[in-house]
């Protein structure tokens, strides 16, 4: 009896520690945290994917997110305006919310009507998208990155 005590408790004992190394491993944690490159857009009719739209040549956007903060640019050789940002970020509920503290001239203007610019979170380990929703709640865009740090 005590031999079959002893063994259920290494099992029990190994059991534990093996999930709670694996809950620890860096390697298992998928974090927003990093570089992310856009690669294309979605865009959806009534939430189903209706098009791919992918970057112009020379076309670049960026997004850092580090400990709370995060910041984004953008070039695009059809277009003169600057457009950058910079500001915190967090996740709620499977959502990505984004409050800009300043940016470009042309991005004021939109931060000037809207204050928190929330999206859809879908982020895997290298991926991730932030998906747009119309007043409906239905989707209609996202922008898909990759990351490259």
């Amino acid at each position: 009896m005590k031999r079959i005590s002893l063994i259920s408790g290494c099992i029990v004992a190994l059991l534990f520690l093996g999930s709670a190394t694996e809950s620890n491993s860096p390697s298992n944690t998928i974090t927003l945290e990093g570089v992310w490159e856009l690669q294309h857009q979605f865009i959806y009719e009534e939430n189903q994917i209706q098009d791919t739209l992918y970057n112009l040549e020379g076309y670049r956007q960026v997004k850092m997110y580090s400990k709370g903060k995060v910041m984004w640019t953008r070039f695009n050789p059809k277009d003169t305006n600057e457009w950058f940002g910079y500001g915190t970020y967090r996740i709620v509920d499977g959502y990505l919310e984004e409050r800009l503290e300043y940016a470009s001239n042309e991005m004021m203007k939109i931060v000037d009507t809207v204050q928190v610019f929330r999206f859809e979170l879908e982020l895997g380990e290298n991926t991730y998208s932030q998906i747009s929703h119309d007043s409906d709640g239905d989707r209609y865009n996202s922008e898909n990155y990759k990351k490259i740090e």
